[in-house]
Formats: structure tokens, C-alpha cells, sequence
């Protein structure tokens, strides 16, 4: 492991996260040339380059390597400043934590209400799907995910929190529109399906499970998780809803479910740093206390 100073690894996390060398100088109270500085000194350490000069900057691969090791040791030496006293009075840095836009919108923010305010913890929660989340882990850009993934990436711990359960629903007006002798997407249609984004394959995947075919319906996108369950509820198309969004409706016939003996469950897991902070361990416990209770567990 090559060594770096304290202030060299400060430099370098507030030069990624700044995105310029000139705002990252404004945070640490130096000047451009002493980042300039502290980075040529880092790659020179290194032996290798650290840093992509583009606007924003972007660590390169071994960039990213040390980028991790810069917030862990940053973490570190602020959880042992609250421990000694030193910090009560003062946040630390927002932890960055990635979670998809489901999760996000059924049950993971009450993880984060229920730790104690004397915690101290704040967080920069990221959006991204759940089977592209562990990519922002390897890059070193956030320090736990929720993720479809159960295979761990180096330098973290994983566990599995439950299932994200699904439903295909439509509203009752599409419904007379597009299968007017109720509803049978084994039959095949260009009825229009809403997708979140062009990352999304949750419909398509659906579908093909269901009737053998590829899905060739035309589609809206509509990346936001209130906004795409607006466009289903507004007859724009079908789509999968997480049960907490969509069970009330079905249930006041609102909604219609598509196929009623065919929910889909998406595994959901927890990778965080292996390192030991005890805010990232309470954050941890909260998660999973939150997914027991809210996510379909194993053997239900």
C-alpha cells in the first residue's frame, strides 16, 4: 500500500467531490497550486495517474481505489473524533449511500428517521437501479447500497434484506380500451407499457416469464417512482408496482391486476465498507430492522 499524508487524502476526496481543483481549494482554505500540489505528489507516490483532467475531474481506475481509502480513513477519523469528544458540536460529511428509486419510495427513508438525532449522521443518497448500484461501490462514490446484487464487491459485506414485491397493474379505463374482454396479456397486444427509464427491463422481463414473447409494445418513460405510478393510474400504459404503492388500489378497484397469481419478487441486499464505524453499523441495523418489517422475507 502506497502512503499518503492525511491532508494528501482530504485533497483528493474534496477535489472529486468539488469537481475542480479551484473549488476543492476554496473548501480546504489553500491555494489552487497547493492542490495542484498535493495531487502530483500523490501520483508520483502512486506511480501511476490518479486523476482524469476532465470538468468535473474523474479518478481513474487506481483513482477510484484510493478514492475509497480516502473516506474510509476520513470516517474513521471522524467517528474516533466523536468518540473522544472532540466533534459533538460539528457534522461530518454527508455519508453517500446509493438506493434505488423504489426503495427510495416504499420503505428505506424511515430506516434513516429512526436513528438517534445524537448520531450525528447525515447522508447523500444517490438514485440508481438496483441491478447498477455496485458500480458506484467499486468507484468509491458511496460507501453502502441497496442493490440486486448478492455478490459482494471487494472490500464489502453483504446481506440480504427480502424482496421488493410487484404487481402489473393498469387502470380500469386502459383496461376497456386495450382488452375490452378483460385483461390477457398472454394473448399478445401493442397495448403501451410505462417503463422508469432505458435501464429498466422489469416489464419486459415480466412479459417474457409470462407469455414466452418478447415485449414489443411501444413505451413511455418516466423516471420518477410517484410520477410513473401516476402515469399507470392516468391510463398512459401498464406497469409493475411495488405492493405498498399499489395494494390499496387494487383492493378500491382503482387498478386492475394483470395477472393475480404471477407477482414478481426482486431480491433486495445491503453492501457496505467493511470498516468499523459505528455510524455505519447503526445505519446498517436500522436497514435491516426497516426491510424485516417491510420487505417479503424468506419463507414467508
Amino acid at each position: 500500500m502506497r502512503t499518503f499524508q492525511l491532508e494528501q487524502l482530504r485533497t483528493f476526496a474534496a477535489v472529486v467531490e468539488e469537481g475542480t481543483l479551484e473549488a476543492a481549494a476554496r473548501i480546504l482554505v489553500v491555494t489552487p497550486s497547493a492542490v495542484s500540489q498535493r495531487l502530483k505528489a500523490m501520483e508520483d507516490a502512486a506511480g501511476q495517474i490518479l486523476f482524469q483532467r476532465t470538468s468535473p475531474v474523474r479518478p481513474t481506475p487506481a483513482g477510484e481505489a484510493v478514492l475509497r481509502f480516502a473516506r474510509q480513513v476520513r470516517q474513521l477519523e471522524w467517528d474516533a473524533s466523536r468518540e473522544l469528544g472532540e466533534s459533538s458540536d460539528r457534522p461530518g460529511t454527508p455519508i453517500p449511500l446509493v438506493v434505488n428509486a423504489d426503495s427510495l419510495s416504499t420503505w428505506f427513508l424511515p430506516a434513516l428517521a429512526g436513528l438517534p438525532p445524537e448520531l450525528g449522521a447525515f447522508f447523500e443518497i444517490h438514485r440508481e437501479d438496483e441491478q447498477h448500484s455496485t458500480q458506484l461501490l467499486r468507484a468509491g462514490t458511496v460507501m453502502a447500497a441497496v442493490t440486486a446484487s448478492p455478490d459482494p464487491v471487494q472490500g464489502c459485506s453483504v446481506a440480504l434484506l427480502g424482496a421488493l414485491r410487484y404487481r402489473a397493474v393498469a387502470s380500469p379505463g386502459y383496461v376497456r380500451r386495450w382488452w375490452p374482454d378483460g385483461p390477457d396479456l398472454r394473448a399478445g397486444s401493442l397495448a403501451p407499457v410505462v417503463d422508469f427509464d432505458r435501464k429498466d427491463d422489469l416489464q419486459e422481463g415480466f412479459f417474457r416469464n409470462l407469455t414466452g414473447t418478447e415485449l414489443n409494445a411501444p413505451r413511455h418513460y418516466v423516471p420518477t417512482s410517484a410520477e410513473f405510478a401516476q402515469a399507470i393510474r392516468l391510463g398512459l400504459g401498464w406497469g409493475l408496482l411495488p405492493e405498498q404503492q399499489c395494494l390499496a388500489d387494487i383492493r378500491g378497484a382503482a387498478l386492475i391486476e394483470l395477472a393475480p397469481a404471477h407477482p414478481v419478487d426482486v431480491a433486495l441486499y445491503w453492501q457496505r465498507w467493511k470498516i468499523d464505524s459505528p455510524v455505519l453499523n447503526q445505519l446498517s441495523d436500522a436497514v435491516r430492522e426497516t426491510a424485516f418489517r417491510q420487505l417479503r422475507q424468506p419463507g414467508a
